[in-house]
């Protein structure tokens, strides 16, 4: 028999970089789950990955207290900022240009990100791509 599910919890926690505060903490805490178990697998699993970046995280709390969790690939905006060399995308996308990234940055982020996007080919992950950078104010060259 299958285990009942409680809630569906999803986080951003940076790779390898867990710890039992927020946002972890508070929202495991109160379902009852194993913060520090969570934090050690969680902290293992994300360890070969680029230090710090953001990893979307979706907890499966079922109600006997037990988890189990997916990671994915952390979000387009992260590789396009590091693209474009910018902390953060602009406040008035369409009115102010923040950065700039080629073509073939956009296309190694859409390889990259494939197995996340719902693409059905490159092509279409590579227009998912330069709709997250235009809308997040940079230009795209060639």
């Amino acid at each position: 028999m299958a285990k009942e599910v409680l809630e569906m919890i999803k986080l951003l926690i940076p790779a390898g970089g867990a710890i039992q505060g927020p946002p972890v903490g508070p929202a495991l805490g109160q379902r009852g789950l194993n913060i520090g178990e969570f934090v050690k697998q969680f902290n293992d699993r994300t360890k070969n990955l680029e230090k710090n970046a953001p990893i979307p995280v979706l907890i499966t709390a079922y109600k006997d207290r037990t988890f189990k969790f997916v990671t994915n690939l952390p979000p387009v905006s992260h590789y396009l900022k590091k693209a474009a060399k910018i902390d953060k995308g602009s406040s008035t996308p369409g009115r102010e240009l923040v950065g700039k990234v080629t073509i073939k940055d956009v296309e190694k982020i859409a390889k990259v990100k494939m197995i996340d996007l719902n693409a059905i080919n490159l092509e279409g992950a590579v227009s998912m791509v330069k709709g997250s950078a235009v809308s997040m104010g940079m230009e795209i060259i060639n």
